[in-house]
């Protein structure tokens, strides 16, 4: 992968196996956290601005804003099901094909601002009591097989940044 590749500005996802509590409150963190660096990566920007895909044939700043609780929502559920249930097989969605409905090429971006905060609030509260062992607990992805929560914690500590990235790269490109 290029330096420069504009997909994955901080790079691609790798996971080690195994967090240490350091590293898990590390991730913590930036789940609780994204509310605020999103509303700050997309502070002050205007419609055209919005409307601006960070990469070539990449999604909208909108499209990506919208993203995000999309993503992190199935998430949220990921954890309450593999909490709750003996390694439960998730449903993947289409999220390229969820980027092109109108409402997320369309909409306020406030209105995911919101959704994003309240999911984040409600998520790390339940991330925060998770215990040593249940981190081991594990869903069934149809395409990416056995996932830990330890491991998603980290892939969506990842996504979070990736895709903070992708809007605050862009400013920084536009100057804006």
């Amino acid at each position: 992968m290029p330096e420069h590749d504009l997909r994955y500005p901080i790079g691609k996802f790798s996971f080690e196996g195994v967090l240490t509590d350091e590293a898990r409150q590390k991730h913590l963190s930036e789940i609780e956290n994204l509310p605020t660096r999103l509303r700050a990566a997309v502070s002050s920007l205007n419609e055209a601005q919005l409307d601006t895909p960070h990469r070539p044939e990449g999604w909208t700043v909108r499209q990506v804003a919208h993203h995000l609780p999309d993503s992190h929502m199935n998430a949220y559920i990921r954890f309450k099901l593999a909490l709750t249930e003996e390694e439960p097989t998730i449903k993947p969605y289409e999220e390229g094909r969820w980027a092109e409905l109108e409402e997320a090429r369309t909409a306020p971006i406030e209105i995911s601002l919101s959704l994003i905060d309240a999911l984040h609030h409600r998520w790390s509260l339940m991330l925060r009591n998770i215990d040593s062992n249940e981190w081991k607990h594990t869903f069934r992805h149809p395409a990416l097989g056995i996932v830990s929560l330890e491991k998603n914690l980290a892939l969506y500590s990842w996504h979070n940044r990736h895709h903070v990235a992708h809007i605050t790269s862009l400013r920084e490109r536009m100057g804006w």
